[in-house]
């Protein structure tokens, strides 16, 4: 992998990273206290998703590789799919608990399987914990993901 890979990955983690810093610090208490998949999934995939997975979600190629669409993806009718993607990473497409919270990756989420897909059930950080604490093997070493 090269930097021009990489570099818009670490650009928009910084980028979510800022504005929810900024988010936290406004809201009562020090934090928000629940997922608003509404408009947090949308940043997030604003920020980071669609950058691979273009705005309408219907895919993107670039660089040799094809990017799996998210829209109309009969795979997102099982919640656990797309956690796990996002929880383990699977062949080029990254793992992104290091970037994201357990709250942001349910969010995120619960907003492809609304926004782009007819699947109305939210992902809920529960459903993000079980799937990360299930996981006992690198994201990279998984050879079932």
């Amino acid at each position: 992998m090269t930097i021009k890979f990489f570099a818009p990955l670490a650009l928009s983690a910084a980028l979510l990273i800022g504005a929810v810093a900024g988010r936290a610090q406004d809201a009562p208490g020090g934090g928000p206290s629940s997922v608003d998949a509404g408009t947090e999934g949308k940043d997030v995939y604003e920020t980071i998703c669609q950058a691979c997975h273009m705005a309408d979600a219907k895919a993107g190629h670039g660089a040799g590789a094809a990017i799996p669409a998210l829209a109309g993806n009969a795979n997102l009718a099982d919640k656990d799919f797309v956690v796990t993607i996002l929880v383990k990473g699977r062949g080029g497409m990254p793992w992104f608990t290091d970037m994201l919270t357990p709250a942001q990756i349910a969010a995120v989420s619960t907003y492809v399987r609304n926004h782009f897909n007819t699947f109305p059930e939210p992902v809920t950080e529960a459903d993000v914990k079980r799937i990360a604490a299930g996981s006992t093997a690198s994201p990279r070493d998984c050879a079932t993901c």
